[in-house]
């Protein structure tokens, strides 16, 4: 829920397209209502129409509890797989087998509900074989206790097995495609964060160097040559304007790195701090991504010749 807002500060901001709202993740109080499936049964206990009660109320309390527990751990990926969720899933089949053979009637609808509880935990190529083998037992055990009038317990098992899976499996795809996007949305974030951070270091450490060269060099000219100290402020000038420039471009990600221009900023910052530069230019047109790069190159080489090398000479 937290990135969700964020997501919408983000759009009111931009001006872009709000985020839809993903709500809640669901949970085991989704598949509760269903339970009332058994309202029939827990009616016969009730009015004393089911044979030995205590057995049928025991066996409903005890299925009731399984199918609670079965659900709830069934949103819970982890919790999901554990060997203890899969043992008390095994034993709701158990009880549903025992209750639906025992009594039969309302009791052979806690078959759907087993379906139901299958359809949440299993996933995968099992999910069919498992489902199928549920369907058909379901089948048996109808027929066996009600005749032909109660196969369509079976039918309401399969489906009730079969759409669960399919509804979950939906939601948890839904659910790990926007985790997918959100991570990359980070990650584009984390990019674009490196990117100003490195471009905004680079101009800077460049550009404040060529100024502090230039700056000394004015200095010096001053009190001898005040023209040539002038050309210097001038310069100076000059540096200070195109770095706003890089930096509004830096900003918004639309810097684009030359070698020739970087080239004649090398010239020029070199040449302000008493190094006599050499260039010499050869080959092919380089492609602009190559350009960008010895471009960079170009200007932290000179940058670093300039601060800390002390050479009289740069080629």
């Amino acid at each position: 829920m937290e990135r969700f807002k964020a997501e919408q500060r983000a759009a009111r901001r931009s001006g872009g397209k709000m985020p839809e709202d993903p709500g809640p993740p669901p949970t085991g109080f989704a598949l509760l209502p269903w339970l009332l499936m058994g309202m029939g049964a827990f009616s016969n206990l009730l009015q004393g129409k089911t044979a030995n009660p205590w057995i049928g109320g025991l066996g409903l309390f005890t299925f009731n509890s399984l199918y609670i527990y079965v659900t709830f751990r069934a949103f819970v990926k982890e919790a999901r797989e554990a060997r203890s969720t899969k043992v008390a899933l095994a034993l709701m089949g158990l009880v549903t087998c025992a209750l639906a053979l025992g009594y039969g009637g309302s009791w052979l609808y806690f078959f759907p509900l087993l379906g139901l509880a299958t359809g949440a935990v299993l996933r995968g190529p099992r999910l069919g074989q498992i489902g199928l083998g549920l369907t058909a037992l379901a089948a048996v055990v109808s027929f066996v206790r009600a005749g032909w009038d109660a196969v369509n317990v079976a039918y309401g098992t399969f489906l009730s097995t079969m759409v669960t899976a399919a509804i979950l499996s939906l939601s948890e795809a839904v659910r790990e495609l926007r985790a997918a996007r959100e991570e990359l949305a980070r990650r584009a974030v984390e990019k674009e964060r490196l990117r100003f951070s490195r471009d905004l270091h680079d101009l800077l450490g460049h550009t404040l160097s060529v100024i502090v060269v230039k700056s000394e060099a004015a200095r010096r000219l001053a009190p001898r040559d005040l023209d040539a100290a002038l050309t210097q402020i001038t310069d100076i000038e000059s540096v200070g304007r195109q770095a706003l420039t890089e930096i509004r471009e830096a900003v918004t990600g639309y810097r684009e790195g030359s070698l020739t221009t970087e080239l004649d900023r090398a010239r020029s910052a070199l040449s302000a701090a008493s190094v006599d530069p050499v260039v010499r230019q050869s080959g092919a047109p380089l492609t602009p991504q190559n350009e960008a790069l010895l471009g960079w190159v170009v200007r932290e080489a000179v940058t670093n010749v300039v601060r800390h090398s002390g050479a009289t000479r740069c080629e």
